[in-house]
């Protein structure tokens, strides 16, 4: 199991930050690069607890289908989503959202995965996708920290 946390300061309060991550047309925006884009259950709009999503991107030279679910829900503290089908063997994904003490917002994405395929999954997981994983987190909140200013 892979695990990594990515923190970003956002110009806004929580619960402005908190409905903005939980957007889907936000969202697929911030994955533009990877042609990301809802094609299955609640495909626009602010997702609430229980709703599912299914995303389709293209990513590592290949299209991807990734199907979560909202596990938890504490507005505007934190919310998880989690895949309940697509590449992973696991997926899930901690939104948390804490004040910056000068009307901003400390936004920190708790993720644990691991690849499908045993021994194959686990050296994809290591050599791969530990820095490719962080690096579209990263990009997804600076654009959504974009539209903050």
């Amino acid at each position: 199991m892979q695990h990594f946390e990515v923190v970003t300061a956002v110009a806004a309060p929580p619960d402005q930050v908190f409905a903005v991550c939980l957007d889907v047309e936000a969202h697929t925006r911030s994955m533009a690069d990877s042609s990301e884009r809802a094609v299955g259950g609640k495909t626009r709009g602010e997702l609430a607890l229980g709703d599912t999503v299914t995303f389709q991107a293209r990513h590592l030279g290949r299209t991807w289908r990734l199907k979560a679910r909202i596990t938890s829900y504490d507005r505007p503290r934190c919310f998880v989503d989690e895949q309940e089908s697509g590449p992973f063997k696991r997926w899930r994904h901690a939104h948390h959202f804490e004040p910056d003490g000068t009307g901003g917002t400390i936004m920190r994405d708790v993720i644990d995965f691991a690849s499908p395929l045993g021994p194959v999954g686990r050296i994809v997981d290591r050599f791969l996708l530990r820095r490719y994983m962080p690096h579209l987190i990263r990009i997804r909140n600076a654009y959504l920290a974009s539209t903050f200013n």
